[in-house]
């Protein structure tokens, strides 16, 4: 009767990785449990989130072909144009959300344009907006960029509003540091960046205020969900978004996260749902209203 934080299934959304192909499902070596789908076999796991409840899925698309300009991001055949298709025609009740970057599509791996070994900011935002577009065009739900470019929520607001999609809401990574944590994501989406790191366009993990202030600009720009990324090492961050904004906040239990919960549990040493369960509450009480988690199916089991 006491207890002020409950999960429920509707609080999360499930990462799901679609590949080219078909037949597959791949797993995911450093992600137990987690695996790579071709489209023909996506009902398996849709199924499941179907019968679950949980709030929404979470596309990642991984191309065969790969080129600067990340060009299949944004082809009308495009891997995730298909899968949001076949998402909407056979599981209408499925709330659909793209990761808006360039990454997985890239030939180098970076999220943006490049010259030499620079990162050009203003030169992305037209080929991120084409995605935004384009996706929503499909039928998607909800634009998440994850690419942080400056400018980029606003650009894609306006790109949005002009091809019709002015109700389709954009949830930002908004505070997305440059972390440790994404490794196996990298082994899952195939977008380890080809020379480099992402330190010149993530945040330093060493801030919390610039983290506050890439927030409020999100805002001002138009977001309408602002997130936090990694979760555990950051809900000092996300408690102090709470307190700051009066906007809905989502955060993403991120791969190297799940990564560590697993490798534990399958050794033994820790208890894996009730870490899981303390793990997701944490990020709930902070002041998460949407959590993305590779734990989600697991976790509705366990809520019962």
């Amino acid at each position: 009767m006491m207890q002020e934080t409950r999960l429920h299934p509707k609080d999360f959304i499930y990462p799901i990785f679609v590949m080219e192909g078909e037949d597959i499902r791949n797993p995911v070596e450093s992600m137990p449990g987690i695996f790579q789908y071709s489209i023909d076999r996506l009902h398996e796991i849709l199924d499941q989130v179907k019968e679950a409840g949980i709030g929404g899925v979470m596309l990642f698309g991984i191309p065969v072909q790969k080129d600067p300009q990340g060009s299949q991001a944004y082809a009308v055949d495009g891997i995730t144009q298909r899968a949001v298709r076949y998402i909407r025609e056979r599981y209408p009740e499925i709330y659909i959300v793209v990761d808006i970057c360039l990454c997985e599509y890239t030939s180098h791996g970076h999220c943006g344009m490049v010259q030499g070994e620079q990162i050009l900011n203003d030169e992305t935002l037209p080929y991120l907006v084409k995605m935004a577009v384009s996706l929503a065009q499909a039928g998607a739900d909800m634009a998440a960029p994850s690419d942080m470019m400056d400018g980029r929520v606003a650009a894609i607001r306006e790109g949005l509003d002009q091809a019709g999609f002015t109700q389709m809401p954009i949830m930002s990574y908004s505070a997305k540091f440059a972390s440790a944590y994404y490794g196996p994501f990298r082994d899952a989406a195939h977008s380890a960046p080809g020379f480099g790191d992402r330190k010149s366009y993530q945040m330093d993990f060493a801030n919390g205020q610039e983290a506050l202030r890439e927030i409020a600009a999100d805002i001002e720009e138009g977001a309408d969900i602002v997130m936090v990324k990694p979760a555990l090492a950051y809900l000092d961050v996300l408690k102090e978004a709470a307190l700051s904004f009066d906007v809905p906040l989502a955060v993403y239990n991120v791969s190297g996260e799940y990564a560590m919960v697993k490798a534990a549990a399958a050794n033994g040493w820790i208890d894996e749902k009730r870490i899981v369960t303390e793990n997701l509450t944490a990020m709930k009480r902070a002041g998460a209203k949407i959590i993305i988690t590779y734990h989600a199916l697991d976790a509705v089991k366990w809520l019962g």
